[in-house]
């Protein structure tokens, strides 16, 4: 797995991002107990359904691998020349 430039700022915009789309889509309501990782687990479930992602493989389903994953997902949608991907 390599890791991205500034990826934790990514993940950070990242799930911000998926939260948004996960509330826009209306299939949940976050609230403001809900963990970084149930959130994280949530919306790369719901991206994988949505199919805007692909699945790993259920070994490799962890927090870390997750959190690299949907960087990859935010860094995408990103312009080339977004201070992020610098």
């Amino acid at each position: 797995m390599h890791k991205l430039k500034n990826e934790s700022a990514l993940f950070k915009e990242a799930l911000l991002a998926g939260v948004k789309y996960a509330e826009g889509r209306g299939v949940v309501q976050f609230e403001p107990t809900d963990s970084a990782s149930e959130k994280l687990l949530y919306i790369y479930r719901l991206l994988v359904h949505d199919k805007v992602i692909q699945p790993l493989p259920e070994d490799q389903v962890a927090e870390k691998t997750l959190r690299h994953k949907l960087s990859i997902w935010y860094a995408k949608q990103l312009p080339k020349d977004h201070s992020l991907l610098k």
